[in-house]
């Protein structure tokens, strides 16, 4: 995952991912074999932005992802979004990391979402708060191909594809309907911007009660 540079946090701390071991590799996911996911420290660890020290929470498990009930949900993939600077990673890694991703999770017949973010044709739908840090948009239309998936992420027929009109996936959309409905409780997330698009959704699925893998480098 990475962040639209320049980016002002919401939140005090940083989210840095725990140390742990991933055993499945997008690359070696075979329909003979259901995905593990090892990570003796599950949880993020959190620092403090200020360097102070912050608290820290660790269990031991094992986490297995079964292709059926697992979906791939990569978060604004699209041409305007991709177009920005980003970082740590560049969106050229991450784009890349992502199809790769999509790739495995179609081979062993996990569920891929693509979700996209635009307002209508009007703009009438779009945010407008009142803010002291003004909309990276700036209010300038948008080009034609904005909100088109980036040809790395081509979707395939049994993609879903979700069109959204704010930072989360979820409020507004059917994704938690189409993901429901198969019988999915297990969402591996990645895309741009973390601390955006990726966050809000990650933590509206988390209220909805499913379980989440973060992808770090996609």
């Amino acid at each position: 995952m990475a962040k639209i540079a320049p980016l002002r946090s919401p939140v005090s701390h940083v989210f840095v991912p725990a140390v742990g071991t991933n055993r499945a590799s997008p690359g070696s996911l075979r329909r003979d074999r259901v995905p593990q996911v090892t990570n003796p420290s599950p949880l993020v660890r959190i620092e403090a932005t200020d360097g102070s020290p912050a608290p820290t929470r660790r269990q031991a498990m094992e986490l297995k992802l079964e292709p059926a009930r697992t979906a791939l949900v990569v978060i604004d993939l699209q041409r305007g979004i991709v177009a920005m600077p980003t970082g740590p990673r560049s969106s050229v890694e991450v784009v890349a990391r992502a199809a790769q991703m999509t790739k495995a999770v179609r081979a062993v017949g996990g569920t891929v979402v693509l979700v996209r973010v635009t307002p209508s044709f009007d703009g009438k739908d779009g945010l407008k708060p009142i803010t002291d840090t003004p909309a990276q948009a700036g209010g300038r239309s948008l080009p034609p191909d904005w909100a088109e998936i980036v040809p790395e992420l081509k979707p395939e027929i049994s993609d879903i594809v979700i069109t959204k009109r704010q930072w989360g996936a979820f409020y507004g959309t059917e994704l938690d309907l189409q993901l429901r409905r198969r019988g999915i409780d297990t969402i591996v997330l990645c895309g741009i911007s973390t601390s955006i698009g990726v966050e809000s959704t990650a933590r509206d699925a988390f209220e909805r009660g499913y379980i989440q893998v973060f992808v770090e480098d996609a």
